[in-house]
């Protein structure tokens, strides 16, 4: 996916990074199930549901979201001075993924203070069916896309201040 559109999107949980981390770092599959109210896991991934209303009419697709990879940086004394993990995410629809983007995204989490942490999450997505798909995307597609990221985002910060201590 060389080229593609680009949705950032960011949200504080107000509990220490190390017990954010540990929550999204031990299962985060887990987690974004919970806060998605998603269904069960499959396989490797699990299925979320992304819920969207523009216009007054409600747009949802099930995903199935996977996580690629999770890197923790430390803190170094010459590179950086906070500690920070990232979350390297995928997802597709659960059914007929063909119809839908894929988005690829990375999910990170850093210590704000003390007692907040920021997710902060970029991601890039390409719609399908190439210059209909364009269309589309610039007409209405876009706007489903960052509305849904947001509500996800949105969604597992939410999670993450209700079940942490």
């Amino acid at each position: 996916m060389s080229k593609g559109h680009v949705i950032r999107c960011y949200d504080y949980v107000n509990h220490p990074y190390e017990q954010v981390r540990n929550a999204l770092s031990k299962d985060p599959l887990s987690v974004f199930q919970s806060a998605t109210k998603s269904a069960a896991f499959r396989a490797e991934s699990i299925a979320a549901a992304l819920h969207v209303a523009i216009g007054g009419i409600t747009v949802q697709a099930d995903i199935r979201v996977s996580v690629k990879n999770v890197e923790e940086k430390v803190p170094g004394a010459m590179s950086m001075s906070a500690p920070a993990t990232r979350l390297r995410l995928e997802w597709e629809a659960a059914t007929r993924p063909r119809l839908f983007p894929l988005m690829k995204a990375e999910l990170s989490i850093y210590p704000l203070t003390a007692t907040e942490t920021q997710l902060d999450f970029s991601g890039l997505y390409k719609p399908p069916f190439g210059a209909f798909g364009k269309a589309m995307n610039a007409i209405v597609g876009h706007r489903i896309a960052e509305v849904s990221v947001h509500r996800f985002v949105s969604d597992v910060a939410g999670y993450l201040r209700q079940i942490l201590p």
